[in-house]
């Protein structure tokens, strides 16, 4: 135990007189990402509740031929402008978002009380253009939805024969539950941060030391290899797990500068969160810290290993974006799976769903099985007296 520990002292001494490593590792890694992704989010949410609360500038063609219907937008607060000479050709090239179009034939259709058509032209792969023309047909809509029912009572009928259903809704989701939605990418942050701060330390610690030449004196020492590999396991795991700390405290301090409440959402990010993460999270830093070194121990040179350990990056990419944005219902299963497991965690903490303690332990431990698993393999590799010479 204590040769292990003087390895990993010595490497984790090693890795921290490296600014490099440590100012990517454990400063531009866990803090870049949540403040671009707060920047985002910001810029987003920022710019489209504006636009909700700014009057709304619609261009009509054929104002003439309804004014009452103009006067009625202008009530709602839209602001009526000309519409261009070619209404399609401007949504297209984004001079207008939306553009209403009245035929002259809607005065006659008003007048007698059929179905009058109006054209709302709109670019639907635009997203303000989008946007735009969903709430114009929301004002529409209401505006028919009147009229409709002032007909009827005109008639001497009760406006509740147009609407022989009501739907009372009632919504299950809370604020942090909704918050699983705009904050699904989290759980792939965490895991890329695994990646990224185990990285540099795997590389080093073998193929930077085996180029340096300083691994054949480490490995000649009267010392078991896999202790050796151990201490060097317990480093690249420790920057992992750091890593991860500091973008879950990251996330934590950035979430209550995002307009969130303005939404109907909210982050949490407590103690629990916190821990619970950290927990699920440990086996896979091992895990990744034994695959990573693993493949470095097969680089003949610093920057091959480099090229080969971050192709390991693009392992988790599919299955924990896929599980980010796909509708899916948590099975045990899933949290034995390596990679899934920590995701359906983690996403569920972010939601404020409870997490049963059997799912934790089985996403803990079979992760931990597989880890172990890695690691016997790497110290396989270790044993070879090839990894000591430097090409």
């Amino acid at each position: 135990m204590r040769s292990i520990v003087t390895v990993f002292a010595k490497e984790l001494k090693d890795s921290l007189r490296d600014r490099r490593t440590v100012i990517n590792t454990l400063v531009t890694g866990p803090l870049l990402a949540p403040l671009l992704f707060v920047l985002l989010i910001n810029t987003v949410v920022t710019r489209e509740l504006e636009k909700g609360e700014k009057p709304m500038v619609l261009p009509v063609a054929g104002a003439q031929y309804a004014p009452n219907l103009v006067a009625a937008l202008h009530q709602a607060d839209v602001k009526i402008e000309p519409a261009p000479a070619d209404p399609e050709r401007a949504v297209r090239e984004q001079d207008a978002d939306v553009v209403l179009r009245i035929t002259p034939h809607f005065a006659d259709a008003w007048n007698k009380g059929q179905t009058a058509q109006v054209e709302v032209i709109y670019d639907e792969s635009q997203s303000d253009s989008r946007s735009a023309a969903r709430r114009l047909h929301a004002l529409l809509d209401g505006l028919s939805a009147r009229t409709g029912a002032l007909r009827l009572v005109a008639r001497g009928l009760s406006p509740s024969l147009q609407q022989p259903i009501v739907v009372a809704e009632r919504d299950q989701s809370t604020p942090q539950s909704r918050s699983g939605v705009l904050f699904a990418m989290l759980p792939y942050f965490f895991i890329i941060g695994a990646f990224i701060g185990g990285m540099a330390i795997a590389i080093d610690t073998t193929a930077g030391e085996r180029e340096r030449q300083s691994l054949e004196p480490l490995l000649v020492n009267p010392v078991p290899r896999w202790k050796i590999l151990a201490g060097k396991l317990a480093t690249t795991t420790a920057f992992a797990l750091a890593t991860v700390l500091l973008s879950v405290l990251a996330f934590a301090v950035v979430g209550h500068l995002m307009p969130t409440d303005r939404i109907g959402m909210t982050l949490d990010i407590g103690v629990t969160f916190v821990v619970r993460t950290l927990v699920v999270m440990l086996p896979l830093a091992a895990l990744i810290a034994s695959v990573q070194t693993l493949v470095a121990a097969f680089a003949k040179s610093y920057r091959e290993a480099q090229t080969y350990v971050s192709l390991l990056m693009l392992v988790p990419i599919v299955p924990v974006l896929l599980l980010s944005f796909l509708p899916y219902k948590a099975q045990l299963w899933m949290y034995a799976v390596p990679l899934m497991g920590q995701q359906v965690v983690i996403a569920r903490l972010v939601r404020g769903d409870a997490v049963p303690a059997v799912a934790l332990a089985a996403c803990f431990v079979c992760t931990a099985l597989v880890a172990i698993v890695a690691c016997v393999v790497t110290a396989r590799i270790y044993r070879s007296e090839r990894l000591a010479i430097s090409a």
